[in-house]
């Protein structure tokens, strides 16, 4: 196998973070996005998407989501789970997943690239040339707000987003809260429940990376 990433970034921070709890190590070539490499004729030859993180497998297969290579990984190396033991463990774990991406992920980086100058033309990723629309990074701002607090509910009633355990779902919302700094958005001091929760996730992550 082979990963093509970009370490800064943040969805191959979340397969990278993911790698680390697990102690995977891979074959990894970096893509340098602030060249834009990610759009040179050689990588388009492994994702003509022209994003990253993607793993390519032995067998020519290349996964380019993170949730899917999680899912792949998961079934190789299945110590240390990160995507739930029980259906309804698994459930929550992607569930808050898919919560995660479409409702703060998404709304992060909707502030991030229609108000980034540097992001001209390029307001989604990808080879297609896709104008910015300002009016989003108001949008962006309203829906990061409501996840702030959609989540510290959540975390009012449960050591980690999805329960008992830590998991991708902890790692997916520590990456936002990384991210939501490029935006010079800081997690609202009200979130009592996110940052009692901050220091107990980093400490998982931690705690994992001193077994290897």
């Amino acid at each position: 196998m082979k990963l093509y990433t970009y370490d800064p970034a943040p969805n191959p921070r979340r397969l990278q973070l993911f790698l680390d709890y697990k102690g995977i190590k891979l074959d990894t070539v970096q893509i340098d996005m602030m060249k834009q490499a990610q759009f040179e004729e050689s990588f388009r030859k492994v994702n003509p998407m022209c994003t990253v993180p993607a793993l390519a497998l032995d067998d020519g297969t290349v996964l380019t989501e993170v949730i899917g290579t999680c899912v792949y990984l998961e079934a190789l190396y299945p110590e240390k789970p990160l995507l739930g033991t029980t259906a309804l463990e698994k459930a929550q774990v992607i569930s808050w997943n898919h919560r995660l991406f479409n409702s703060m992920f998404h709304a992060i980086a909707e502030v991030f690239r229609n108000g980034n100058p540097a992001f001209a033309d390029r307001a989604l990723p990808g080879p297609m040339k896709v104008a910015q629309i300002p009016a989003l990074v108001d949008r962006g701002k309203q829906r990061l707000e409501a996840g702030w607090r959609m989540v510290d509910r959540a975390l009012a009633k449960s050591p980690f987003l999805a329960g008992e355990h830590f998991s991708l779902a902890d790692i997916d919302l520590l990456v936002c809260v990384e991210f939501a700094g490029w935006i010079k958005a800081a997690v609202p001091d009200e979130c009592s429940h996110i940052h009692a929760w901050l220091p107990r996730a980093k400490a998982a992550l931690e705690a994992a990376a001193g077994e290897q």
